[in-house]
């Protein structure tokens, strides 16, 4: 063969392949290039769907939150947690959190929020909604923050219908992350130490979670409508004034004599922690390194040339090779067994901190039944109360143990130790009144603890039922003729409760 033909042969097996390579670099580029384009998106468009027209890959991966659906009934699991919550719509149903994709079912779908019949009934008020969807912003801004926070739950059942999605985090207009809820940015500025507008796109990382992620109260606010009728709207509000510590958020809610609700059996005025996965992650090695939220719940990902955030929030551990492994040099085997033995001590503090305050509970309930008084009860009731927004606090945000392991185990000890001053002063009470030998009730499983606080668990379970076979079908056909409802968002989802 002649030497010419082998040297144009050569030539056609390397240069074809880097044609090719090029073609699909090209390609990526080109791809790339529209994905950073700045898309035209309604403002407050709210159907995620209308988002995912122009980034596929983000809306594909939120949509497999879908697969995180398993129910875990926590009152069966604790069930000292019925009688420690007595009283409050916790006592009558509590799941583990499940994908983002059920926010706004699973808080539909509760006991807690009741059976209400119309917009005007039920237990909770409107501010229940607002971590669950983003048509909660765009009330906001139709009708006004205020307006929005007066009245019941079941006030908005057609409005708010859309599950948490790229509203609630990306401004329509540059896709920059962006803070949707103003009580987030009055918090951070009346605590100080990250104002708002100083947020860097690092720190909104983390920010957006904590719009949510954060512990909060309903804070009743006078204001006046449109037509001069004095209203009272339930704002959330973080409690940062005094810091982000478990510490300064109890004397915040002391000096206001705030109280979630009365305890049934003890009467004491509780503090029901939320879910404050900001505040403790801030005291956190993470945090403390600078590591945001999405750094290891939507961590980036490839796709060809394509680097993009994958928006199936999840546990870091479900995709370890593109989180942890990413800092850390330990292999996996390591990294999975440290974490579950943090996960085993907090457990373990947990359920000792849960007995005790769970019996503090109902030794303390005997004594007002035996006749105790107000001035021999005072000193008992604080101790339970701070026992138990420590514990509450301390386990509410499910991350904990994982976010800030020491400071986790430091508050349990704090809430077992102020549990146990209740019950010593409660036992000198109780000798009193010739009870000094009171035993509390059995209350180890689920059934016994609600039989014990008197919980009326099959008809709530009734009258949910009716709601939802009723209400509920009104509010989607409603939701459907004003243009909001979008059954895309519900397709693959199973009904699945605690109940049923």
């Amino acid at each position: 063969m002649k030497k010419s033909v082998l040297v144009t042969m050569g030539s056609v097996v390397v240069i074809v392949p880097l044609f090719l390579l090029a073609l699909s670099i090209n390609e990526n580029k080109a791809e790339q290039k529209v994905i950073n384009e700045v898309p035209k998106i309604k403002h407050m468009e709210t159907i995620s769907a209308e988002w995912s027209k122009h980034f596929p890959r983000q809306y594909d991966s939120y949509v497999q939150t879908k697969k995180s659906d398993k129910i875990t009934d926590m009152l069966e699991k604790n069930p000292a947690l019925v009688v420690l919550w007595a009283g409050y719509g916790f006592s009558k149903d509590y799941n583990a959190p499940r994908g983002h994709s059920y926010m706004l079912e699973d808080n539909i779908n509760t006991l807690r929020t009741g059976a209400p019949v119309d917009g005007n009934t039920g237990p909770m008020p409107t501010a229940c909604w607002t971590c669950k969807s983003p048509d909660v912003p765009r009330l906001m801004e139709k009708i006004g923050e205020l307006d929005y926070f007066t009245g019941k739950w079941a006030r908005f059942g057609s409005e708010i219908v859309n599950p948490v999605g790229c509203a609630d985090c990306h401004d329509n207009e540059t896709m920059r992350l962006t803070i949707t809820r103003p009580h987030l940015k009055r918090a951070l500025d009346a605590e100080g130490s990250l104002k708002a507008a100083d947020a860097t796109h690092q720190d909104m990382r983390t920010l957006v979670c904590a719009q949510c992620h954060a512990e909060y109260y309903f804070k009743p606010t006078d204001w006046t409508d449109k037509n001069g009728e004095k209203k009272v709207a339930k704002v959330v509000t973080f409690p940062w004034a005094n810091g982000f510590a478990v510490e300064d958020m109890e004397k915040y809610y002391d000096d206001i004599n705030f109280a979630d609700w009365t305890h049934q059996v003890s009467k004491t005025p509780m503090l029901k922690a939320q879910h404050p996965g900001y505040e403790l992650y801030k005291t956190g090695v993470h945090a403390l390194n600078g590591v945001s939220c999405a750094d290891c719940h939507m961590p980036y990902v490839r796709e060809g040339g394509v680097k993009y955030s994958s928006h199936n929030v999840g546990s870091p551990l479900d995709n370890i090779a593109n989180t942890c492994l990413n800092c850390h040099s330990s292999d996996e085997k390591t990294l999975r067994d440290t974490i579950a033995r943090k996960l085993e001590r907090k457990d373990e503090l947990s359920k000792t901190a849960m007995d005790v305050i769970g019996k503090a509970h109902l030794e303390a309930g005997k004594a007002w039944e035996l006749g105790a008084t107000e001035e021999e009860m005072k000193p008992v009731l604080l101790d339970i109360r701070h026992a138990q927004w420590r514990w509450d606090y301390s386990i509410a945000s499910h991350g904990s143990f994982f976010h800030a392991p020491e400071e986790t185990l430091r508050i349990l000890g704090s809430a077992i130790n102020k549990g146990q001053d209740a019950r010593v002063k409660l036992r000198t009470v109780l000798a009193r009144y010739n009870a000094a030998d009171y035993v509390a009730p059995d209350f180890s499983t689920k059934e016994k603890a609600q039989q014990v606080i008197g919980l009326p668990y099959q008809k709530l379970v009734d009258e949910k039922m009716n709601f939802l076979n009723t209400l509920r079908e009104e509010w989607i056909k409603e939701a459907t003729a004003k243009g909001l409802y979008d059954p895309k968002t519900r397709e693959g989802l199973e009904f699945k409760t605690s109940y049923k």
